[in-house]
This record gives structure tokens, C-alpha cells and sequence, in this order.
């Protein structure tokens, strides 16, 4: 074991894009875990869209993160010291962790990992976090149904790519929004959705979506909003259902525009729009890894890993979550 722990932290605010100036690495010692808790070699690390929340100086459903702070997020690793009968070492394990060579995790809250099951990236990805936001922002808030139109936005993300695969597998028809082609063919050609749009080269979503999608839109599940939400609202059914996750296109913004209202675009479809945070259904993670366990391990559900090289990087493979740089699911890896 090293004798050192390299560690980020959150260095400034940013104002608009954050940027390698938000960041900070230091070295320190290896922290020392107490009655309870482990002490894991972080393997991969998890960089989310969601972290950009937490770099404001403002209430939101993500506790903010105070300037000095170190920066966490999601970790999957060996545990190399325990005190706690719950694990030993050598055991592998993923939680709340922090960006760092090694972090001490409560026992009480992390989850066992299988390595035989899938990659220890996966348990970032589908078997994390973002496959439990797309299993129940789906299958709860979305209410798909064989033969329903089911659009997303972000499609090529952790969590939307999961999304249009659970849709496919409850007899939906999937139209993905995506920023390339070669998200785009992922897509229908490894995932199976119906159409994939890629919307950095559609000057008319609307248009766009009359071809992918004319039978109208029953479910969209929105990663994104933006101009892409807008186009997707006026082509909503009777009784469509709207499950909102992430608004990715406006979290760099200072202050949202206004632009034209849509509201009134939901009234003659009676359509349903609701929020959704994936932690309201902690008392049911259990279901949720299992059945995307059993999908992933039977090949129905597919997965991919970007992988970014060296906890050094770490803040590129977030500010990358931005640019698009990523397909499926971004990770660091941190220990060879």
C-alpha cells in the first residue's frame, strides 16, 4: 500500500463552465479507517452531471460542496483494511466515496461487488447509480406500455442508454436524441433503438422527430431539456407521460432564458410531467440491481464504459461530461 493518498478538492466557484481552475490535488497521508469502516484502494471513480449542482453556492437536491472541500462521488474498490465483519480484506465494494488513490467508506453504507458478474466500471454504470435512475425513472414515473413511442434525450448517456434498452424490452418503440454519429449508430445498431437523431447535425428537431417518431410521443424521458425538450413537447399524445431527470444544457448557465412558454403544449394531451430523484426509492435498490444484474448477465441489457486514465485526470473526465466527450458511462480509472 502506498504511503500517500492523492486527493482532489474543490479549489473555486465557477461562473458559468467550471474549469481546471475549480480543482485542486493534494498529497496527503492514507487516511485511517474507524470502528465500522473500510479503508478501499479506489479502482474507478464515477464523474456525474450532476456533481455541477453541487459546485453551486445554493440549496439543491445534492448537498452543496463548500470551497476546501474534497470532492465525492460515486467509487467502486478493494478493501485493503476493515473494521468491520461485514467485509474483509480483499473484498470488493462500492459507495460514496471520495476523488482519491484511497477513501474510507462506512460499512454500513456500501454494496458488495461481484467482479465475475460484470467489470467493476459496470457497478458506476448500469449496476450504479445511473441504471437505478433509468430503471425507476422508466418503468415508475414513465409507465411504459407495448406499443408506446418512448423518446430520449442524453440517449447515449449512463443513464439514457439504459433507459431506451428497458423500454425496447417492454415492446416500446425508442427514438434516442445523441450528439454524434457514432452515438447515433451505437444506438440502433448495438442497443437496438428504433431511430437515433443526432441533434448536432438537425437544423428542425421537430421535423426530425415527425420521421423518427410519427405515431407522436407517449413517454419522453428528458436528460437534457433545451431546445430538444421544446420540440419533443409539441409532439406529445393523449396522456403522454414526461419523466424529467436532468437539464444538462442549462447547468453551466448563470440564468436560464425565459423563451417562449410551453406550458400550454401539455393541456390538450392531459400529458404528466414529473421530476424524479433516483435516492426517493433507496428502500427499493434492491429490485432494481437485481433485475438489471439479471438483463446484463442474460444480454438483453447492454452497457459501455468511456474510461479516462489516472486519478490526475479526474477533472477533464468531468468537464468532459460537458462537451460530450463520453458514450455510456464515464469513469477514472485510478488504480492500475
Amino acid at each position: 500500500m502506498a504511503n500517500t493518498n492523492r486527493s482532489w478538492y474543490f479549489a473555486e466557484r465557477p461562473a458559468g463552465e467550471p474549469d481546471a481552475d475549480c480543482f485542486e490535488l493534494r498529497e496527503e497521508n492514507v487516511p485511517e479507517p474507524g470502528d465500522g469502516e473500510l479503508l478501499v484502494r479506489v479502482e474507478y471513480l464515477s464523474v456525474d452531471p450532476y456533481m455541477r449542482g453541487r459546485m453551486r453556492d445554493s440549496e439543491s437536491y445534492a448537498e452543496p460542496w463548500d470551497v476546501g472541500d474534497v470532492l465525492k462521488g460515486g467509487v467502486v474498490g478493494e478493501v485493503v483494511e476493515s473494521n468491520s465483519a461485514q467485509f474483509d480484506e480483499g473484498d470488493f465494494v462500492t459507495g460514496e466515496g471520495t476523488w482519491a488513490d484511497y477513501s474510507v467508506l462506512d460499512a454500513g453504507d456500501v454494496a458488495p461487488v461481484d467482479p465475475e458478474v460484470a467489470d467493476l466500471p459496470a457497478y458506476l454504470g448500469v449496476l450504479g447509480m445511473p441504471g437505478r435512475t433509468a430503471y425507476f425513472g422508466l418503468l415508475d414515473v414513465g409507465e411504459p406500455k407495448p406499443g408506446d413511442t418512448v423518446v430520449v434525450s442524453g440517449a447515449a448517456g449512463a443513464v439514457g442508454s439504459v433507459v431506451g434498452q428497458i423500454a425496447k424490452l417492454n415492446g416500446c418503440r425508442v427514438v434516442g436524441f445523441a450528439g454524434s454519429d457514432e452515438k447515433t449508430r451505437w444506438l440502433t445498431d448495438d442497443l437496438g433503438f428504433d431511430a437515433a437523431i443526432n441533434y448536432k447535425e438537425t437544423d428542425d428537431y421537430g421535423a426530425a422527430l415527425d420521421d423518427a417518431a410519427p405515431e407522436g410521443v407517449d413517454v419522453y424521458f428528458d436528460n437534457v431539456g433545451g431546445p430538444i425538450t421544446d420540440a419533443v413537447f409539441t409532439k406529445l399524445n393523449l396522456d403522454a407521460r414526461v419523466a424529467v431527470c436532468g437539464q444538462i444544457a442549462h447547468y453551466n448557465d448563470e440564468s436560464v432564458p425565459t423563451g417562449p412558454r410551453k406550458l400550454p403544449l401539455l393541456i390538450a394531451p392531459r400529458a404528466k410531467v414529473q421530476g424524479l430523484l433516483v435516492g426517493d426509492y433507496a428502500t427499493r435498490f434492491g429490485e432494481a440491481t437485481e433485475q438489471l444484474a439479471a438483463w446484463v448477465a442474460s444480454g438483453e441489457i447492454d452497457h459501455r464504459e468511456s474510461v479516462v486514465e489516472g486519478l490526475e485526470n479526474a477533472p477533464d473526465a468531468f468537464l468532459g461530461l460537458f462537451s460530450g466527450d463520453n458514450i455510456g458511462k464515464q469513469v477514472v480509472r485510478v488504480a492500475e
